[in-house]
C-alpha cells in the first residue's frame, strides 16, 4: 500500500492550496496519507521542523514524500544526515533557490545538495516564471541531482496564487 507524506513549505498549504487537495483526494479513497503540519508555519526553524519531519518518518513509514517549496530544502538537509529508508517515490515542487534570503527563512540556509535523495524515483517540477528559484537555478539543480524535471509553464511558485487549488497531474502520477 502507498503511504503518501505531504510536506508543505513556509506559511502552509491550507485549503485551496494543492497539497491540501491532494491530501484529501488520497483520503477520499480511503488511501494512506499523511498532511503533516509543522510548527510555526510562518517563523519555521529547520532544527526543530527536521525533528518533527524525523518523528513523522519514523511513526508513519512513508513510500511517497511530496514536497513543496523550503520542504525541498528540509529534504535535503535530513539527506545530507543519511540513514533514511529508501522510498518508492519522491516529488520536489517548486524548491526555493540555494540563495534564498528571505529573513524567516534563514535557519534553512545555507543548504549542501545532497548527494543521495533516498529515492527509486524522484522528479523536480519547475516553474518558468517562479519568483524563488529561476529556471536556470532549476536546471543547475536537476543536473547536480541528476533527476528528471518537469517545467511547467508560467505557474509562478506552484501554489493557490498562482492557481493551483485542484492539480490532476500530481494525484495521477502518485497513483501510478
Amino acid at each position: 500500500m502507498k503511504r503518501v507524506l505531504i510536506l508543505h513549505g513556509w506559511g502552509g498549504s491550507d485549503f485551496p492550496h494543492w497539497q491540501s487537495w491532494l491530501a484529501g483526494e488520497i483520503a477520499k479513497d480511503y488511501g494512506c496519507v499523511s498532511f503533516l503540519k509543522f510548527s510555526d508555519i510562518d517563523f519555521p526553524n529547520k532544527d526543530i521542523w527536521l525533528g518533527e519531519l524525523q518523528a513523522e518518518i519514523a511513526a508513519f513509514a512513508p513510500t511517497i514524500v511530496v514536497c513543496h517549496s523550503i520542504a525541498n530544502t528540509l529534504w535535503f538537509h535530513l539527506c545530507n544526515g543519511g540513514g533514511i529508508k529508501e522510498l518508492e517515490k519522491l516529488f520536489l515542487v517548486a524548491p526555493p533557490s540555494f540563495a534564498c534570503d528571505i529573513k524567516e527563512l534563514e535557519s534553512f540556509f545555507p543548504c549542501s545538495i545532497p548527494k543521495k535523495l533516498y529515492a527509486k524515483e524522484a522528479l523536480l517540477v519547475t516553474s518558468t516564471n517562479d519568483p524563488y528559484m529561476s529556471q536556470d537555478e532549476a536546471t543547475e539543480l536537476q543536473e547536480a541531482l541528476g533527476i528528471e524535471m518537469k517545467i511547467l509553464q508560467d505557474a509562478g511558485h506552484i501554489n493557490t496564487t498562482s492557481g493551483y487549488g485542484e492539480w490532476q497531474w500530481i494525484l495521477e502520477e502518485i497513483q501510478k
